[in-house]
């Protein structure tokens, strides 16, 4: 997925990268890109990561590296992890509607159809 379609997915994306491992922001966008979210701007995930801070979902402190100047690492709160467990409850939903979906164009398409991570959908 690119960034233009998960950009209100960066919520909880975030939070549970940071819930597996506290860090800072350019660490946080090539995790998200392993996680197979890439094309976001970093401007939005800094924003993101902003707004996450003043919800008081994480909150970040400088530490200095070895390599460079010091960097911004966020961490997860007690409230970032509520917020993340109903999250994660609302995106299982969502999984099962779209499943749902998916299931239902397996159905409806011949055999010899494209896969649905294969079809091109244009504007």
């Amino acid at each position: 997925m690119e960034g233009g379609e998960v950009r209100g997915l960066l919520h909880p994306f975030l939070l549970l990268l940071i819930f597996e491992r506290p860090g800072h922001g350019y660490e946080l966008i090539e995790r998200l890109e392993r996680m197979g979210v890439g094309g976001v701007e970093p401007a939005q995930v800094y924003r993101v990561l902003r707004a996450l801070e003043r919800e008081r979902l994480v909150v970040s402190t400088w530490v200095p590296s070895a390599s460079g100047p010091a960097r911004r690492r966020y961490e997860l709160t007690s409230e970032g992890r509520t917020r993340l467990e109903a999250w994660m409850a609302r995106l299982a939903r969502l999984g099962h509607i779209v499943e749902s979906c998916l299931s239902r164009w397996r159905k409806a398409v011949p055999a010899t159809a494209p896969a649905p991570d294969r079809v091109t959908v244009r504007p």
